[in-house]
């Protein structure tokens, strides 16, 4: 029979109920009491050292205030120090401060419109609220539902970790002894929960994930059921947090996109746009020993406040860097995802994520297993799609080469032993990689021969991943099989929307040093970097060629049985042939200017359209 893990210097077994703390040295645990550190006063130690550490590397290490603290106007009144994340002045400050609202950045569809398709044609990089839950395929308890329900079907020995907003520390508490503060009318703490994964538990028979979320993501459609990794569960969360509870910036884990239904009470989300100055600055803000006297929203140009009511659901997506307020008792649903378009910036934040030294438990789990995953689903499914001379969305093209591109990193010699616990059995790393690699350059080149043959950019159908072959149970994303032809003036409006997807902001690399300085927490923000990124928001040129020409030559567009796109069959007369040979005869160096400035996989519709080519 193994024996029971000891701690401190009293040697005894690990009890919730008393506060611990890490030794930075021996990385050995401490009962507070043993070693005479309260815990009230634990976060205003940086680097602790055990008494046994002490002998050889000194006292412990404080934190540091930066500048003149009798000058600092931000000061604390009653305590002379800066304003602290999570105080009862800082959340006074943060409910009085004006931010610029979430309406000018967030879409609004209703729930039955909410669809790989429409996430696809809006790209999916700007949050979307839900006003209400019809019609997203949710299923969720009714409003009278409360905490204490939440016990019964999660067990009231369920240990949960939570924070204690105040000092915006991490606790051990049992789910009946939180259920008994939550209820109390006196709480003489701020606590908070945000990470109670229940999937294996009865509460997961009563909530369902919204259908998009479940269409979408990897881990539902593309996890073996035979892997020998765990799966990894953060599909469904439950959150409860009291008045004036925050949570304070950060990324979700692996980039992950997340979802939030309000059931009872209201949030409100401090939403950041993931530029490469804000990620830059981010990293930087995360890694600083004062991070909690520096509210992060003064720290960018541009912070947006996006309240979250009663029975609203809120999608966030890839790499957003938000804060959360609760202003009164509230109890929410959610859940993390990773998906298919937005492949790189999910790696990104990993890469972030390992830079800045994350724990494991605030990690994804498995993040590169799954990785692995689905690069072998995309090999597999560019594959199929190839002998069929079809093309695969642009963005899944971009998000293999970014795969790709960290397969690579992980498996260099000198980087694999960190690497090689998480690669799963069944996949030759070489092999996939150098197949993976061919295969996105098979693509690229029929697509380029296309346009040589045909001499425009329309000569070939690009296909939706349904039906290709592949080992998983569902491709992702999973296209409809509605068979009903576009419009002309859909498609050309879908040339003028493919201007949103981008390599330069669809590739992880190394964020730069900022050059804007520190402020103290609600400060006036900062001198403004220059940032050269493409905004996941900022429009692109359209192809005017295509806007243009297709319109005034009145481009037939025609379905392979000779039916157009009003359903008539007809014949391409003397003019229209005239007219398509003129079209062949575009100068390569213009296509390849118009290529440059969008992406062309983007232009068909869920039909395979085919340009008539008969011949003279």
């Amino acid at each position: 029979m193994a024996s029971v893990p000891v701690y401190c210097l009293c040697r005894l077994p690990y009890d919730v109920t008393r506060f611990m703390i890490e030794c930075d040295v021996c990385q050995d645990w401490f009962h507070g009491s043993c070693v005479g550190v309260e815990e009230e006063k634990a976060s205003e130690i940086d680097l602790y050292h055990c008494p046994n550490c002490q002998i050889t590397h000194g006292p412990s290490v404080m934190k540091r205030r930066r500048g003149n603290l009798k000058q600092d106007p931000h000061l604390s009144k009653d305590l002379g120090k800066p304003v602290q994340t999570g105080s009862a002045s800082f959340i006074k400050e943060l409910k009085s401060r004006n931010f610029p609202s979430a309406e000018e950045i967030i879409l609004k569809p209703q729930g039955a419109q909410l669809t790989v398709e429409y996430l696809e044609e809006n790209s999916f990089s700007v949050p979307i609220l839900v006003l209400k839950k019809d019609g997203l395929g949710m299923t969720l308890p009714a409003p009278t539902f409360t905490v204490s329900d939440v016990e019964y079907y999660v067990g009231p020995e369920k240990e949960i970790d939570v924070i204690d907003v105040t000092r915006q520390a991490d606790l051990k508490m049992k789910l009946k002894d939180f259920v008994k503060y939550y209820n109390s009318p006196k709480r003489e703490k701020v606590l908070n929960v945000i990470s109670l994964e229940f999937s294996e538990t009865r509460l997961t028979n009563l909530v369902e994930t919204p259908k998009i979320v479940r269409k979408l993501s990897w881990v539902e459609n593309l996890w073996p059921e035979q892997s020998v990794f765990e799966r990894p569960n953060v599909q469904k969360y439950c959150l409860m947090g009291v008045k004036d509870s925050y949570t304070d910036f950060h990324i979700d884990f692996g980039g992950t996109s997340v979802w939030y239904h309000v059931l009872k009470g209201e949030k409100i989300f401090y939403l950041i746009q993931p530029t490469k100055t804000n990620l830059a600055l981010f990293e930087c803000w995360s890694s600083s020993s004062n991070q909690n006297e520096m509210f992060f929203g003064d720290q960018v140009d541009k912070c947006y406040r996006c309240p979250v009511k009663q029975g609203q659901t809120l999608f966030i997506p890839t790499g957003w860097i938000h804060s959360v307020l609760t202003p009164v008792d509230c109890l929410a649903f959610g859940g993390n995802f990773l998906h298919s378009l937005n492949i790189a910036i999910q790696l990104r934040a990993y890469e972030i994520e390992k830079r800045l030294s994350t724990a494991d438990l605030f990690k994804f789990p498995n993040f590169e297993t799954i990785c692995w995953y689905v690069g072998k689903h995309l090999l597999d499914t560019f594959r199929g799609l190839r002998e069929n001379r079809r093309q695969p969305a642009s963005y899944l093209l971009h998000g293999a080469k970014a795969l790709n591109t960290a397969f690579r990193g992980w498996t260099k010699k000198e980087a694999l032993m960190d690497h090689e616990e998480e690669i799963p059995e069944t996949i030759i790393t070489s092999q996939l990689i150098k197949d993976l690699d061919r295969e996105i350059r098979l693509m690229e080149d029929i697509f380029h021969q296309n346009i040589e043959k045909t001499g425009n950019l329309m000569g070939l159908t690009r296909s939706p991943l349904t039906g290709t072959p592949s080992s998983s149970k569902a491709a992702l994303p999973v296209k409809g099989t509605n068979k009903k032809g576009v419009r002309a003036n859909q498609l050309i409006k879908k040339v003028g929307r493919k201007g949103r997807e981008t390599d330069a902001d669809m590739s992880p690399e190394q964020p730069g040093t900022p050059t804007g300085q520190h402020h103290k927490k609600f400060g006036s923000s900062g001198k403004e970097m220059e940032d050269t990124s493409l905004d996941p928001l900022e429009e692109k040129p359209d192809v005017g060629l295509l806007d243009g020409d297709m319109a005034d030559s009145k481009f037939r567009l025609m379905m392979a049985n000779g039916t157009n796109l009003s359903g008539k069959k007809e014949r391409v007369g003397a003019g229209g042939r005239r007219q398509a040979a003129a079209n062949r005869h575009i100068k390569k160096e213009q296509l390849q200017a118009d290529l440059s400035s969008g992406d062309p996989f983007l232009l068909d519709s869920e039909d395979d359209l085919q340009i008539d080519e008969t011949p003279r």
